[in-house]
Order: structure tokens, then C-alpha cells, then sequence
């Protein structure tokens, strides 16, 4: 961790936010993924090291490239999260990733992430609705880190999501994080539209400026209703995305964040690897968001490691990515989609009649697997970290 981000830690995040975000956010990860990797060496079964959880699929945005169904409107019960957080939380896991649709717009938001003080959550937002008075219930709950989307300038993120204020709002909600003094996060999902405006120093420089702690780079996948392709980047632009954030990395006072490339820059998929999975607001468990597909649900009295542990699918989804590409199948290899899931015995979970076969009619994009231009981290925290917390555990071999 860069020693400015260090001071910036101890200096803007309270002693008690602070504290739950290292043991239960960072040591909780650490954590996590030893038992994974454990149950892996010992030949038990399956369970990943991180479940994120979908708790509503409403939202107020009709982005680009979302593969959310808005409709019908979908809240999770208290009883499936509680189910879900509880068993995971027996198989060692302490992080949660917390999506949507807009998970602000459940009705018992707080309630939920309340009955769980021991654990540790990622809150994905865009952000509108996050003013102070939701800063100061995060802030009082006391387990929750936000992470705010912001998709460019505001040229881009206008375009992406469909409104001139998804960029303003998205910065009001960094702000009122600032004010409650959270340890706050920012995302972004990096398209051709809004190229120019993330993948530049200046957009890092801005985002601690303004008070976020980390930055999350996603690569843009088409997909849902409005897929918009022509957003999807190219290989050169992907390979400039890699080499920006290694360069980048321990320049500035935040945490540069990428889920896509081990230490030694290989390409990996965290769905073909197994250390996560996704729950959507339905109880279905999937992958990961974007592949909509299930063989199973969470349900009562069976405990969630004998569903996942038992899904055909999962197992299918594992081996056969794994065999075809480091990357993502909906980038790489769209039309193979559909007979992994045929083979996996699984279903269309999007809510989208003809789904899998739109899928499988999409050309392909260029991924983040892109062989013979591997290049490896350069600074010694990251390279560890990668090392030994974020590899192929033995997906390729």
C-alpha cells in the first residue's frame, strides 16, 4: 500500500470504521481465500471465496450494456440474504459484494446489512441516491464500504447512462462519503466512449482528490437489452488499459484495483477460477452478474455450500471456460455459451426471451486475454498481493 494512501487512511477514516474495514474487509478477503484454497488442496467441495449478492434488480437508469432486467421488479427477502450471508459465512467468507439494479432502492437495505456486524460489505452504487443522511447510515452501520460508479466525464456518462445527472451525482455521492468519513470507492467500467477521459492520470488524481480510497477498473461487456457493441474496446486499447494501471500503480494516494490479470500479467477469468460466484434477487446462483444462467436457488432448510457444492452447471461453467480462454467467454467466445449451459443442465436466469441466442449471434470482442503481451506488475505490494491472493488456483492447469 503506498504510504500516502496509508496516511490518508489514518488520517480521514475513523479508529472504528478504519479498524472494520482492515479486519473484516481486508484480513476477512485474506481469510476467505485461505479456505478456499484449503478446501481445494484437501479435495473437499466446492465453494468460492466470495458471494455477491444482487438484492434488487430495480433501478433508475437505463444503462448501456447492463444486463439487468428492470422488470418485473425484483426484491431479495430477508430470509434469502440471511440464508446466503449465514452459510457462506460457515465456509469462511466475510466480504460481500452488494449489487443491483441500485441496491439503494431496497426497501431494507440498512436492515439487512445490519444483521450481519461480522461481516464485511461492498456497496455498488451509482450513486443518485447517496446523499448524507445515507452516508451517515452507512457511516453508523459501520461495515460497509460504498463504491461509486463513475463512468467518465460527463460527456461519457451521460451517454452511458442515459442522463446528463449521472455524473454530477456520482461526485455528490463521493463527497457526502468524504463528509462521514468512510472508506469510499469508486468504479469504473472503461468503454471506447470513455476511454480518454478514465484511462489518464489526471481521472486518478481526481478520484483521491475528491476523496475515494481505491479505484476499480472494469473492461466493458455488451450485453442486455441496449448492448451497444461499438462501446466494446479493442485489443490495443486493452493492452494500453494494462499498461496504464501497472505504470499507475503506487503513483498515487489510492488503491489501483483490476480483477483480470495475475502477477505475471496472464489473463484470468474469477468465475472459471471459482473464487466467486453471484446470487441474483430471485435466489438463483449464477457465475457471475453478467452470465444469467442457473442450475440452482438458494432454498430454505438446504444449506447454500450442498447447492453450490451440487450444481452441474458451476462445475461445467469451471472446466469448460477454463479449457477455451483465460478471458471472458461473453468477449472471446459468445456462441459457446449456450451449449455450456445445454451441457450444464442449467437455464436462462436474464428474464430476456431469446437471451442465449442473441448472446451466441454477437461477434465476438477483443478480452483481456491477450497472449504474448503479458506484462507483469512492477510494484512489490501488488505483485504479492497477486501472488498470493488472486491466481488461477489450478483452473489452467
Amino acid at each position: 500500500m503506498p504510504r500516502s494512501l496509508t496516511l490518508r487512511l489514518l488520517t480521514e477514516v475513523p479508529p472504528r470504521l478504519l479498524s472494520r474495514f482492515v479486519v473484516g474487509g481486508a484480513l476477512g478477503s485474506v481469510r476467505s481465500i485461505q479456505r478456499f484454497e484449503r478446501r481445494l488442496r484437501r479435495g473437499e467441495p466446492y465453494f468460492p471465496a466470495f458471494v455477491f449478492i444482487s438484492i434488487t434488480n430495480a433501478c433508475m437508469l437505463r444503462c448501456k450494456g447492463c444486463w439487468v432486467t428492470q422488470k418485473p421488479i425484483c426484491h431479495m427477502t430477508t430470509g434469502c440474504f440471511e440464508q446466503i450471508v449465514r452459510d457462506a459465512r460457515a465456509q469462511g467468507c466475510r466480504l460481500f459484494g452488494i449489487l443491483g439494479g441500485e441496491p439503494l432502492l431496497h426497501p431494507e437495505w440498512t436492515a439487512l446489512l445490519a444483521r450481519f456486524p461480522d461481516c464485511y460489505f461492498q456497496l455498488y452504487t451509482n450513486g443518485l441516491l447517496l446523499d448524507d443522511a445515507v452516508a451517515q447510515r452507512l457511516a453508523s452501520l459501520g461495515n460497509v464500504t460504498p463504491v461509486i460508479s463513475v463512468e467518465g466525464g460527463p460527456a461519457a456518462a451521460a451517454d452511458r447512462r442515459g442522463t446528463d445527472e449521472a455524473q454530477p451525482g456520482a461526485l455528490r455521492a463521493i463527497a457526502a462519503c468524504r463528509r462521514a468519513r468512510l472508506v469510499t470507492g469508486v468504479a469504473t467500467s472503461v468503454c471506447r466512449s470513455s476511454f480518454g477521459d478514465v484511462v489518464a492520470a489526471p481521472f486518478i488524481r481526481e478520484m483521491a482528490d475528491r476523496g475515494a480510497h481505491y479505484l476499480w477498473y472494469y473492461i466493458y461487456r455488451p450485453g442486455g437489452e441496449d448492448p451497444a457493441p461499438g462501446e466494446a474496446l479493442d485489443a490495443e486499447q486493452i493492452l494500453q488499459l494494462r499498461r496504464f494501471l501497472v505504470r499507475e500503480r503506487g503513483r498515487h494516494p489510492l488503491a489501483l484495483i483490476d480483477t483480470y490479470w495475475d502477477d505475471r500479467g496472464r489473463a484470468l477469468c474469477p468465475a472459471a477460477t471459482g473464487i466467486s460466484i453471484h446470487i441474483n434477487p430471485a435466489g438463483d446462483i449464477e457465475p457471475c452478474p453478467p452470465v444469467q444462467c442457473s442450475d440452482c436457488r438458494v432454498t430454505p432448510g438446504t444449506p447454500l455450500a450442498a447447492t453450490v457444492s451440487g450444481s452441474g452447471f458451476l462445475d461445467t461453467f469451471r472446466r469448460d471456460v477454463a479449457a477455451c480462454t483465460r478471458g471472458c467467454l461473453l468477449l472471446d467466445r459468445p456462441e459457446l455459451l449456450a451449449p455450456v449451459v445445454r451441457q450444464g443442465g442449467a437455464h436462462d436466469t436474464s428474464g430476456r426471451p431469446g437471451n442465449l441466442d442473441a448472446i451466441a449471434g454477437r461477434a465476438p470482442c477483443a478480452g483481456h486475454d491477450l497472449p504474448g503481451h503479458e506484462i507483469p506488475e512492477r510494484q512489490w505490494i501488488y505483485r504479492l498481493a497477486k501472488r498470493k491472493w488472486f491466481f488461477g488456483f489450478g483452473a489452467y492447469g
